[in-house]
């Protein structure tokens, strides 16, 4: 027998190692996050992430079905799409507007959210951060219902999502009143009604019998809520303190969570569960604004919607006007201006400066009324006062404010002619009709230390003087002593 059969005998043939097979592990894709600035250069998009390739390069066909996908997302954050034309064919470009924020941007051939676009604010995100706290959060971001945003829980400051939430706690725990209602809990032994079709279905069916859904009278205003929210408040502050570093905006709205919080002393945190928030909004308008924001803030905490800043990828989709938000930031410095002379102040926000128009023919009728953002008024003395927050102050510096007074008829005279027309609307000895414009702080310290931060004129019309100001604030710090 030859010796190859005599070492094999009866044993089996050596078992060979499989050769491992070449493999090529994919991790999923990094979702684009494009960002710009409100008022900015456009961002030019390639078709890689939200189009299959084509064979002459660009869009082909999918450029019109990205537009129409992405649409109402980007309406949402003032941002339009430019099609245009490129040597590969048709070119996308989003084109920023006055709104900061984030939506998700979706594929042109799958639907599906594949990228984000971030607008950040042109003055930075302390200026914004600043000019809440100091407003007192009147000019509040929107969030719109749209899925959230690859890449932007890491360039978003905590507080865009933290500041809103806390406010609409703050709001709903002020709107909570005591008195007998019906509330369902969960107890160790039976209390009112026992709500038997959940029994059976979320206690029983799980082996938790002794776990009884109850409906009961209590004399309270709302422990369950005030549990919920006692939970969502401690999570945003210790998240704020642990994302917050040395963010002042951060550690400020973490010092609000810590005023709610003694407020709720007397209940234990309890975390909602996702379909208590839900047949509590199924109420509708029944619910009342307060409670109805205040629920719906709850179930974005609930939903790990995070805070930004770092903990979480992806954040929340969210938009902020920004001239709503100059708007109540020039209302804050008129009242400690009106504070020092003793003037009334009245403004737009709170509908007090309307002047109704009544047309003579239904034509015009879209244009219904003018209304000032500010009036302050001192005896015979009137100041009318409208704030802007322009595409063309995107880089104004020490001289670019100095040429725009001097042009100021032909570049900006659709501004003078609004404040003007609200200027008529007064009976006064004194009308002074001041345009206030954001500039950067360095800027406005520089105008300020010689006195230039304000231009003024003087126009003689029907016998009295009309006094005219182009001034010019820093976004988001307090003035100079």
């Amino acid at each position: 027998m030859p010796a190859r059969s005599r070492r094999s005998g009866n044993r089996p043939p050596p078992q060979r190692r499989p050769v491992a097979a070449s493999r090529t592990y994919q991790t999923s894709a990094q979702k684009r996050l494009a960002k710009t600035t409100d008022h900015g250069h456009p961002v030019t998009l390639a078709p890689g992430a939200f189009a299959p390739t084509q064979r002459g390069g660009g869009w082909g066909p999918y450029a019109e079905s990205f537009e129409r996908t992405n649409r109402s997302a980007l309406v949402a954050l003032d941002v339009t799409i430019a099609l245009g034309t490129g040597a590969e064919g048709t070119t996308i470009q989003l084109v920023p507007g006055g709104r900061t924020g984030a939506v998700p941007l979706r594929s042109g051939q799958t639907g599906q959210v594949v990228g984000g676009f971030l607008v950040e604010p042109r003055f930075g995100w302390a200026g914004v951060g600043h000019v809440l706290s100091e407003t007192g959060w009147h000019a509040l971001p929107e969030f719109p219902s749209l899925p959230l945003v690859p890449g932007s829980g890491r360039e978003v400051p905590p507080w865009v999502l933290a500041g809103p939430v806390l406010v609409r706690f703050a709001a709903l725990l002020r709107s909570l009143r005591r008195g007998y209602q019906q509330n369902e809990a969960v107890l160790g032994q039976p209390r009112g009604r026992i709500l038997w079709d959940r029994y059976r279905t979320e206690s029983l069916s799980h082996g938790y019998w002794h776990r009884i859904p109850c409906r009961f009278p209590d004399l309270a205003a709302d422990p369950l809520l005030r549990r919920h929210i006692r939970w969502a408040t401690d999570r945003i502050h210790r998240d704020l303190l642990l994302v917050g570093g040395r963010d002042p905006i951060a550690l400020s709205m973490a010092n609000l969570a810590a005023q709610l919080l003694e407020q709720l002393t007397d209940v234990t945190a309890q975390k909602p569960r996702r379909g208590e928030l839900q047949r509590r909004l199924g109420h509708g308008r029944a619910l009342g604004e307060a409670l109805q924001r205040g629920i719906e803030a709850l179930g974005w905490i609930v939903d790990e919607r995070g805070l930004g800043g770092g903990r979480q990828l992806d954040g929340l989709a969210w938009s902020l006007p920004l001239d709503r938000l100059w708007e109540s930031y020039v209302e804050s410095w008129a009242r400690r201006e009106a504070a020092l002379t003793g003037a009334n102040v009245k403004v737009a926000r709170l509908g007090e400066t309307i002047f109704r128009l009544d047309w003579s023919d239904s034509m015009h009728r879209s244009l219904g009324h003018l209304a000032p953002d500010i009036v302050m008024r001192r005896g015979r003395s009137v100041r009318i006062i409208d704030a802007k927050y322009k595409a063309h102050l995107v880089e104004l510096d020490e001289h670019g404010w100095h040429r725009f007074a001097a042009e100021t008829r032909e570049a900006h005279r659709a501004d003078l002619h609004q404040v003007l027309a609200y200027a008529g609307l007064f009976e006064a000895d004194d009308i002074t009709a001041t345009l206030v414009y954001p500039l950067r702080r360095s800027t406005w310290e520089a105008l300020h230390n010689r006195g230039r931060d304000v231009s003024r004129a003087e126009l003689l019309s029907g016998g009295r003087t009309l006094h005219l100001e182009l001034l010019g604030l820093p976004f988001g710090r307090a003035l100079l002593s």
